[in-house]
């Protein structure tokens, strides 16, 4: 089971689950037009805190290409604690 962070949110999965199921980098406009119900401007403001907690990788080059890390993976396979996402919030 994933933790509950109180940060996170339904579409901070979403974009995780979609990236873990690809396993390619895509720039936002990609994953946003791929994801039901998470827009680009949604995409674009979660991506920061994703990066931020080790859940996603951002590359300079090509610009804005993300893709999901093997903590992200972890995230997603109930393998972290709550307490290890808590602290690195907005």
């Amino acid at each position: 089971m994933r933790p509950v962070v109180s940060w996170m949110t339904k579409s901070d999965d979403a974009i995780l689950e979609f990236l873990a199921e690809h396993g390619l980098a895509l720039p936002p406009t990609a994953i946003a037009f791929n994801i039901d119900n998470v827009s680009q401007p949604t995409v674009d403001r979660r991506l920061p805190n994703l990066e931020k907690a080790g859940l996603v990788e951002r590359f300079d080059d090509p610009q804005g290409y993300t893709e999901i890390t093997d903590r992200g993976r972890a995230y997603l396979a109930g393998e972290l604690d709550a307490d290890d996402l808590e602290d690195i919030g907005e």
